[in-house]
């Protein structure tokens, strides 16, 4: 079971970035995915989540209408695409593997990548 974070980096306020995550080892459609930050000094924080099937998906009042996740089962892959990005989305994000195919919220994290780095800062 792997899971590998592409797409980080440093942007300015306001800019866009797409983060991807590539799943291998594991039935994709089967499990909900998510995407957690760990800011500096800071504990996990749950950002948002997907279902299996990619019809339910659920963000943190943080990042409401400005992140967006998708997933395509076709490729094995999960994406976060974010926008209007500020200075407090500044972080290593990374993607987890729920243990159901409906657990798209919290910051358990049974599998999860080695993390992509974000940073906005101008």
């Amino acid at each position: 079971v792997q899971l590998v974070e592409s797409g980080g980096g440093l942007v300015q306020p306001g800019d866009s970035l797409r983060l991807s995550c590539a799943a291998s080892g594991f039935p994709f459609n089967v499990f909900a995915m998510k995407w957690l930050r760990q800011a500096p000094g800071k504990g996990l924080e749950w950002v948002s989540g997907i279902d299996g099937g990619g019809t339910l998906t659920n963000y943190a009042d943080s990042v409401k209408g400005r992140l967006t996740i998708s997933r395509d089962n076709a490729k094995n892959e999960v994406y976060l695409h974010m926008s209007s990005l500020k200075p407090e989305d500044t972080a290593m994000y990374f993607c987890v593997r729920s243990n159901t195919p409906n657990g798209v919220v919290g910051t358990a994290a049974p599998v999860r990548g080695q993390g992509t780095q974000v940073i906005v800062s101008s």
